[in-house]
């Protein structure tokens, strides 16, 4: 196929290789490297003649890449590595920390305007194809209540957040819905539900030699934006434990508008997904919306944009008189 889009990776931990398996299922894109922080002989990609670059020296492919998709954390990498690429590439994010967005698209929208290239952050399931549906459920039954559950699942962005606590070795966090609480949502009862009330979130953590656990377990536990806000508990297992019993990576969770319309008839609005794997399906999402900033691109936009100010049209590769003809 002529014209594909031409995709770079930068950050090749689960993520990345999510989304190298995502464009190898999309015949109208090609991936034409990743670019990482590791030596670039340690990376090992699934399609071996994959070209692999030092992430130091990104800026030297500007025009070898539409696209550049960043698969790193967001507590650390992103804060650091988006404001720098956005002045580089069209570019594509998975920002997920809620509380520090506006922040970050300012810091995002800048560099982009000024070097003229559109930077799509907070990409995913949420924040991203929840966050669309928690809109469409507001604008739809604006008297009414949207309540979020996430899992049980673990998640990327806490787990890259415990692993970036002084002394762990490594671990997962786990987050888990309250039943009870999805219950009394899906009856169309709206309570009044607390942060707390609605998920506990779950660590489970391999610490370095000699470290102190009650040390780490208050870090976690007390770290804002992640888990000050959650009962949150702290589990230490050895590494055969975590590699056993916590290799997988299943996710999901549910949007739920509950409201009612105009004569007072309750309604309830659900979008639920149940994920196999967590970092393929958010990668799957990043590709999707890598196409759609493609093609905003070409159309001469600029700036920071958000999963709100694209059109579901810009995902698809098909016409819109396909979209038409097959999907309307």
């Amino acid at each position: 196929m002529t014209n594909r889009i031409r995709v770079g990776i930068a950050g090749y931990g689960n993520l990345g290789r999510g989304v190298e398996a995502a464009i190898a299922q999309s015949p109208d894109m090609e991936l034409v490297g990743i670019f990482s922080r590791r030596d670039p002989f340690s990376v090992e990609p699934l399609n071996p003649e994959v070209p692999v670059y030092r992430l130091q020296d990104v800026e030297n492919y500007q025009e070898h890449v539409d696209v550049m998709i960043l698969c790193g954390g967001s507590k650390s990498d992103l804060p650091e590595q988006g404001p720098y690429i956005a002045a580089l590439f069209n570019t594509v994010d998975s920002y997920d920390t809620h509380a520090s967005i506006p922040e970050y698209y300012s810091s995002v929208d800048q560099p982009a305007r000024q070097s003229g290239h559109v930077y799509l952050l907070s990409c995913g399931w949420d924040p991203g194809l929840f966050s669309i549906n928690r809109l469409v459920g507001e604008a739809i039954l604006p008297q009414g209540e949207t309540y979020t559950f996430w899992g049980k699942g673990l998640s990327q962005g806490h787990s890259d957040a415990v692993r970036r606590v002084p002394g762990v070795k490594a671990g997962v966090q786990y987050t888990i819905p309250s039943a009870t609480a999805i219950e009394r949502v899906r009856s169309g009862e709206r309570p009044q539900l607390e942060t707390r009330d609605k998920h506990v979130r779950e660590c489970y953590v391999v610490l370095e030699d000699g470290i102190n656990p009650e040390q780490v377990r208050e870090a976690i536990v007390s770290m804002p934006a992640y888990f000050a806000d959650y009962d949150t508990r702290v589990h230490f297992i050895d590494e055969g434990t975590l590699q056993a019993e916590h290799s997988a990576m299943p996710h999901g969770g549910f949007v739920i508008r509950s409201g009612s319309s105009g004569q007072n008839n309750d309604q309830v609005m659900e979008f639920s997904l149940k994920l196999g794997s967590n970092p393929e399906f958010t990668a799957s999402v990043l590709v999707a919306y890598a196409r759609a900033v493609h093609k905003l691109a070409r159309l001469g936009d600029i700036g920071a944009k958000t999963v709100f100010d694209i059109a579901p049209g810009l995902l698809s590769p098909k016409s819109p008189a396909q979209l038409r003809k097959e999907l309307l």
